[in-house]
């Protein structure tokens, strides 16, 4: 197949990149907004068409959730537009949403078919992605998941180790609950997607096995990277002062992938092991 995968230069993107490797047997088109606009319909038609794309994988979006409220607009058109246009192109579409399309108030794994209740701009902009694609495309496959982090780019993970290192005393949330996911092992569940003998369309939610809290988290992240000279405090979100709302609870249940494609799910603390040896390799 000709796979085109977008937002190539962020965590997930180049997870793919790293994946591919291992199916050499399909040709990737590899793009980032620089080669690619996705919210330009002629020129995403134009790409697929000249190309002879058979598959999207949409690993782009616009995931700063404090910037999306103080511009809605723009996160709409990469979030949502976007999934849209790329959806109207007659091929094949996986894309990758969020847990911030629930509420976060839930106190069990929020399923597929769970009602959609986001309460921030991110949120409302990637559920309104996944339905501008699914109208376009019905047959397209969305992957909800939380939490992200990798050896690329900035994320929590990263910035843990570097406050880790610079200072004696760190307070992290202790009252949010969740699951760290490692972007290689979505990138992982996408290549499942992909190389399933028959194609499953649907909403599916994928992340990491197991829930902590953010200062569960960074407990284990320190451990793994050696640092011992700060000390972590639990503190409640309201002592960190967020200019836009948390979940409080935002674990997916990921029975209906790992019943579709037969799959076990890799631990939490596995994946953050094999992220942090690869940092410091």
């Amino acid at each position: 197949m000709n796979i085109l995968i977008t937002g190539c230069n962020g965590q997930l993107g180049n997870e793919m990149q790293v994946l591919s490797k291992q199916h050499p047997s399909h040709r990737y088109f590899f793009t980032d907004v620089a080669e690619l606009d996705i919210t330009d319909a002629a020129a995403v038609s134009a790409f697929v068409q000249g190309n002879a794309i058979d598959l999207i994988v949409n690993c782009a979006a616009y995931t700063n959730v404090d910037k999306a409220e103080e511009d809605e607009p723009t996160a709409m058109k990469i979030n949502a537009d976007a999934a849209g246009v790329l959806g109207s192109q007659g091929v094949k579409v996986i894309h990758v949403s969020t847990d911030y399309v629930f509420s976060g108030d839930e106190h069990v794994p929020c399923r597929e078919i769970d009602s959609a209740a986001p309460r921030t701009a991110y949120g409302r902009t990637k559920y309104e992605g996944e339905k501008r694609l699914l109208a376009a495309c019905p047959e397209a496959v969305i992957l909800r998941t939380a939490w992200l982090y990798s050896s690329f780019g900035n994320n929590f993970v990263k910035t843990m180790i570097r406050l880790g290192q610079e200072k004696e005393q760190l307070g992290v949330v202790f009252d949010q609950i969740g699951t760290p996911t490692y972007a290689a092992d979505l990138a992982w569940a996408i290549f499942t997607v992909i190389e399933a003998p028959q194609w499953h369309a649907g909403i599916y939610h994928f992340t990491n096995e197991g829930v902590c809290s953010w200062y569960d988290f960074t407990i284990a992240i320190h451990e793994l990277a050696g640092i011992k000279t700060c000390a972590v405090r639990p503190i409640l979100s309201e002592e960190y002062q967020y200019k836009t709302p948390r979940p409080h609870y935002s674990v997916l249940d990921k029975s209906k992938f790992k019943k579709t494609f037969g799959v076990e799910i890799p631990y939490w603390l596995d994946g953050l092991k094999r992220c942090i040896n690869k940092l410091n390799n």
